[in-house]
């Protein structure tokens, strides 16, 4: 009996609590509006984002470039070998390279150097509509996976290099001539086909990627590894500005070496002579050197009338050239020519007349 009380009274007790506080009537309502949004995050589709296609294109191509100055620095290594040593270890160290820059990058889970530069990171596109987590702006998704990281390397490491090493043995081999066996002209059929599909495959995605915005190459489309924003709130890294001022320079350098030669260095040395600080030692210096070769003068001969020094042949031949020449330092006509130290009457040198030259 003291059992049953015992359960009556907590029963009892329980019911006046329910009656006591009762749901409300909307309960139900904020339940099930609970229940749905959590189920919308869990099942709804990824955002659709827009990737500049630029910023991938530029990935790329900084990509090639930082391949290929880490290529110079590394053939800088052997540059006391043997020329052309290197040569036939070419594609093996472009291979290396590139195996160097997926290790350090994509295998851990960063971006290369290009899509660092570009704010860019490779997703598993696959694997986001399964991801279970609240998706805000349409960036964050899983990374690469380490098979999806791996066929990445064997694609684009290894098929390039066992590509390139068949091309340079079919062609020193010569399997595309007709005296070679059949077997080697079909291989070499075959290969010019495989190729020819690639580049018609390729050149497809390229429309496809320009349209959507998706996969710039056959590789990342087949391996479902697209690349997104790694941070909304980043503009591009790199600047234009060096390029800008290099264009600049390139341009007026180029008009320099086209008007520099069409200009009389003599008359433009005259011209500066007045703003030049030291007068003085460019005046002693003027008197014992050539003003038209800047030498001093090894069979030394006057300019009459101004007696000033010059260089024998460099004096006659200004004179032979022009009828009326005139003294690069004094600008005075030049009658004739006489060797340094020698009587100062032009009578008693009629050989050095100009006339006579």
């Amino acid at each position: 009996m003291g059992r049953t009380e015992t359960l009556t009274v907590a029963a009892f007790s329980s019911s006046s609590s329910l009656d006591m506080n009762p749901p409300s009537e909307d309960a139900w309502i904020d339940a099930h509006h609970r229940l749905r949004s959590q189920w919308n995050n869990l099942s709804q589709p990824p955002i659709e984002i827009s990737i500049s296609r630029v910023n991938q294109f530029d990935a790329a191509r900084l990509d090639v470039e930082m391949s290929a100055m880490l290529k110079e620095q590394l053939v800088k290594v052997f540059s006391l070998m043997k020329p052309g040593f290197l040569f036939q270890y070419e594609p093996e160290l472009d291979a290396f390279l590139e195996f160097l820059i997926w290790r350090f990058s994509i295998w851990v889970d960063k971006p290369t150097p290009g899509n660092a530069l570009m704010n860019l990171r490779y997703r598993d596109e696959s694997a986001v509509i399964s991801w279970g987590k609240e998706v805000r702006t349409g960036l964050e998704g899983p990374g690469l996976s380490a098979s999806q990281k791996l066929w990445y390397c064997f694609t684009t490491v290894g098929g390039q290099y066992l590509w390139t090493r068949l091309q340079s043995f079919s062609a020193f081999r010569r399997w595309g001539d007709s005296e070679q066996r059949p077997l080697a002209r079909r291989v070499w059929a075959v290969m010019q086909r495989i190729e020819g599909f690639y580049k018609a495959a390729a050149f497809c995605n390229l429309l496809i990627f320009l349209y959507t915005g998706r996969y710039r190459s056959i590789i990342e489309r087949v391996l479902k590894a697209r690349l997104v924003y790694g941070s909304p709130n980043m503009n591009r890294a790199v600047s234009f500005e060096y390029m800008n001022r290099q264009l600049v320079w390139n341009e007026f350098s180029e008009m320099l070496l086209l008007l520099l030669p069409l200009l009389n260095s003599s008359s433009m040395r005259k011209f500066l002579l007045p703003f030049s600080k030291d007068k003085s030692n460019g005046s002693l210096k003027d008197e014992t050197v050539c003003p038209i070769c800047h030498a001093n003068p090894t069979i030394p001969f006057v300019a009459l009338p101004c007696r000033h020094r010059y260089c024998y042949y460099c004096l006659r031949t200004r004179c032979v050239a022009t009828s009326s020449y005139r003294c690069a330092r004094c600008n005075e006509a030049v009658t004739a020519i006489q060797r340094y130290g020698s009587s100062d009457s032009k009578t008693s040198n009629p050989g050095y007349r100009k006339g006579n030259m």
